[in-house]
Protein backbone atom coordinates (compact mmCIF):
# COMPACT_ATOMS: atom_id res chain seq x y z
CA UNK A 1 0.00 0.00 0.00
CA UNK A 2 1.55 3.40 -1.20
CA UNK A 3 2.01 5.75 1.47
CA UNK A 4 4.83 8.16 1.14
CA UNK A 5 5.52 10.08 -2.57
CA UNK A 6 8.49 11.60 -3.19
CA UNK A 7 9.17 13.87 -6.10
CA UNK A 8 13.01 14.48 -7.76
CA UNK A 9 14.64 16.59 -10.48
CA UNK A 10 17.95 16.02 -11.74
CA UNK A 11 19.15 17.67 -15.72
CA UNK A 12 20.57 15.79 -18.33
CA UNK A 13 22.86 16.77 -20.88
CA UNK A 14 21.91 19.59 -23.05
CA UNK A 15 22.81 17.09 -26.06
CA UNK A 16 20.10 15.46 -28.25
CA UNK A 17 21.97 12.75 -28.93
CA UNK A 18 22.76 11.74 -25.31
CA UNK A 19 19.19 12.80 -24.63
CA UNK A 20 17.92 10.32 -27.21
CA UNK A 21 20.31 7.57 -26.32
CA UNK A 22 18.85 7.84 -22.26
CA UNK A 23 15.47 7.51 -23.29
CA UNK A 24 16.57 4.16 -24.89
CA UNK A 25 18.01 3.18 -22.14
CA UNK A 26 14.57 3.53 -20.17
CA UNK A 27 12.48 2.20 -22.73
CA UNK A 28 13.95 -1.35 -21.55
CA UNK A 29 15.87 -1.03 -18.22
CA UNK A 30 17.66 -3.63 -16.93
CA UNK A 31 15.51 -6.22 -14.94
CA UNK A 32 18.20 -6.12 -12.02
CA UNK A 33 17.44 -2.50 -11.92
CA UNK A 34 13.43 -2.85 -11.79
CA UNK A 35 13.95 -5.36 -8.96
CA UNK A 36 16.23 -3.43 -7.15
CA UNK A 37 13.65 -0.36 -7.17
CA UNK A 38 10.75 -3.07 -5.90
CA UNK A 39 12.38 -4.75 -3.51
CA UNK A 40 13.57 -1.33 -1.95
CA UNK A 41 9.63 -0.24 -1.17
CA UNK A 42 8.99 1.97 -4.09
CA UNK A 43 5.79 0.51 -5.69
CA UNK A 44 5.66 3.41 -8.71
CA UNK A 45 8.50 4.75 -10.16
CA UNK A 46 7.82 7.54 -13.32
CA UNK A 47 10.25 10.05 -15.07
CA UNK A 48 9.03 12.78 -16.70
CA UNK A 49 11.08 15.11 -18.92
CA UNK A 50 10.67 18.59 -20.05
CA UNK A 51 14.33 20.21 -22.78
CA UNK A 52 16.26 19.01 -20.45
CA UNK A 53 15.25 18.85 -17.38
CA UNK A 54 13.58 14.93 -15.44
CA UNK A 55 10.88 15.07 -12.70
CA UNK A 56 10.49 12.12 -11.01
CA UNK A 57 7.80 10.75 -9.18
CA UNK A 58 8.29 7.67 -6.64
CA UNK A 59 5.12 6.20 -4.67
CA UNK A 60 6.47 4.12 -1.69
CA UNK A 61 5.10 1.98 0.94
CA UNK A 62 6.14 2.27 4.39
CA UNK A 63 9.21 0.16 4.14
CA UNK A 64 10.73 2.32 1.91
CA UNK A 65 13.71 5.02 3.51
CA UNK A 66 16.60 7.26 1.30
CA UNK A 67 19.09 5.48 3.68
CA UNK A 68 17.71 2.24 2.94
CA UNK A 69 17.64 2.91 -0.64
CA UNK A 70 21.10 4.10 -0.60
CA UNK A 71 22.60 1.04 1.72
CA UNK A 72 20.81 -1.49 -0.62
CA UNK A 73 22.11 0.39 -4.07
CA UNK A 74 25.62 0.58 -2.55
CA UNK A 75 26.31 -3.56 -2.12
CA UNK A 76 24.44 -4.45 -5.51
CA UNK A 77 26.82 -4.10 -8.41
CA UNK A 78 24.15 -4.09 -10.94
CA UNK A 79 23.00 -0.69 -9.66
CA UNK A 80 26.15 0.53 -9.45
CA UNK A 81 27.21 -0.28 -13.24
CA UNK A 82 23.53 1.76 -14.35
CA UNK A 83 24.52 4.70 -12.20
CA UNK A 84 27.64 4.94 -14.20
CA UNK A 85 26.46 4.80 -17.44
CA UNK A 86 23.60 7.45 -16.81
CA UNK A 87 26.01 9.35 -15.22
CA UNK A 88 27.05 9.65 -18.89
CA UNK A 89 23.61 11.45 -19.54
CA UNK A 90 23.17 13.15 -17.02
CA UNK A 91 24.59 16.25 -15.23
CA UNK A 92 23.78 18.24 -11.45
CA UNK A 93 21.77 20.37 -10.78
CA UNK A 94 23.34 23.71 -10.27
CA UNK A 95 22.50 23.79 -6.51
CA UNK A 96 23.33 19.90 -6.09
CA UNK A 97 25.89 19.42 -3.98
CA UNK A 98 29.49 17.75 -5.12
CA UNK A 99 28.19 14.05 -6.51
CA UNK A 100 24.80 14.55 -5.24
CA UNK A 101 22.52 13.60 -8.54
CA UNK A 102 18.53 13.27 -7.93
CA UNK A 103 17.03 16.14 -5.73
CA UNK A 104 14.49 15.72 -3.71
CA UNK A 105 12.13 18.79 -4.34
CA UNK A 106 10.18 20.35 -1.75
CA UNK A 107 6.23 20.25 -1.93
CA UNK A 108 4.51 23.87 -1.91
CA UNK A 109 0.67 22.89 -3.14
CA UNK A 110 -1.62 20.06 -2.97
CA UNK A 111 -5.09 21.16 -4.44
CA UNK A 112 -6.85 18.64 -1.84
CA UNK A 113 -4.89 20.31 1.02
CA UNK A 114 -6.30 23.88 0.06
CA UNK A 115 -10.12 23.12 -0.70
Amino acid sequence: MVTQKYCLALDLKDDPILKAEYQKYHEKVWPEITESITKSGIEKLEIYCIGNRLFMIIEANETFTFERKDAMDASNLWVQKWEEQMWKYQKALPWAKEGQKWMLMEKIFDLNENR
